[in-house]
């Protein structure tokens, strides 16, 4: 049986955008049966400013409305065994994607991309960060999210398929 897929989820202080990615994809693929062959997880490439701390609360609440569960998620850094640990590494935005691409080693750089890359005909390439607005930006985070993670499932179960 192949080992399942690992993908981490990026953004700045892993308490808003990063957590969402993580709960969406997460549940996403248990729907879709897929659970047992993928592992997510979340970090902050500033995620030393909040390490430990739950997602922000107005994640947690509008997450909670939609059917996502984030109460068991806590902060964390990125650390350099994530590099070797995970199969991709996607970042919410260019600022992370390229924080990443600092602490990246070179044979890991094929890792890393952007997880709006996986939506479609979106016409925007980034997670807008929510942290400084209204509930209504978790909420365009969710939808955002959402998007891509059906996109990146599709992307995961067809690579499973060519295995």
């Amino acid at each position: 049986m192949a080992k399942a897929c690992r993908v981490l989820f990026v953004c700045m202080g892993n308490i808003c955008r990063s957590p969402i990615a993580e709960a969406v994809a997460r549940t996403l693929a248990q729907q879709q049966g897929l659970g047992r062959h993928l592992d997510f997880d979340s970090a902050g490439t500033h995620g030393h400013y909040h390490a430990g701390e739950a997602p922000d609360p107005r994640a947690r609440r509008v997450a909670a409305r939609r059917g996502y569960d984030l109460s068991r998620l806590r902060a964390r850094a990125v650390i350099d065994a994530d590099f070797a640990r995970f199969d991709r590494i996607l970042a919410m935005d260019e600022a992370n994607l390229a924080a990443l691409r600092r602490q990246c080693p070179d044979e890991s750089r094929s890792k890393l991309g952007l997880f709006l890359g996986y939506a479609s005909g979106l016409g925007i390439s980034e997670v807008p960060d929510p942290y400084y607005g209204a509930e209504s930006g978790f909420e365009r985070v969710i939808d955002l999210c959402e998007l891509a993670a059906r996109g990146l499932l599709a992307d995961l179960a067809a690579a499973r398929e060519g295995l």
